[in-house]
């Protein structure tokens, strides 16, 4: 059983009891993709909504929503957890900065393209705390599947 550590635009698989955290979720979208069978899963925090909007070559494609979880995806089918096995939880996407145009909220364009992707993807989302605006961490407990969502003002939210 180890903790890891996921930074912003990355993410890391676990089982056996690991724990994947990742902090300072403001309009980032932290989401873990969980097999209940094999109590096994894996944890990607995104920066951006699309990989089509801006991207280059020598991007990290962790940091975009579709790219950043269809890596995982793969990750996880390669310990043995095909998709279909899968369900996520999400946190994060919170509207940092004062401002009436949905173009500026990230967050919520963010929290949008990762549901959007992984109902194309066919995974349901069993948890999400999102939106509002402050920050979270998230700490994802690979064997129950348990995903903790901390905020430093609020009541600490266990999906």
């Amino acid at each position: 059983m180890a903790q890891k550590i996921i930074g912003i635009a990355d993410l890391n698989t676990g089982k056996g009891g690991d724990t994947l955290v990742t902090y300072a979720l403001g309009s980032c979208v932290g989401i873990s993709l969980w097999d209940k069978e094999k109590q096994q899963g894996g944890l990607v925090h995104i920066m951006l909504p699309s990989s089509r909007e801006n991207s280059s070559p020598q991007d990290n494609f962790r940091k975009f929503a579709d790219t950043g979880i269809n890596e995982l995806i793969q990750s996880l089918g390669l310990m043995g957890s095909p998709k279909a096995k899968l369900e996520a939880k999400i946190a994060g996407g919170a509207k940092m900065f004062s401002t009436n145009s949905t173009i500026f909220n990230i967050g919520e364009r963010n929290v949008e393209a990762v549901r959007r992707y992984l109902q194309l993807m066919r995974i349901p989302i069993k948890g999400s705390d999102t939106g509002l605006d402050y920050g979270r961490t998230v700490v994802f407990h690979t064997d129950t599947g348990a995903f903790e969502v901390k905020a430093t003002t609020k009541k600490t939210v266990i999906l």
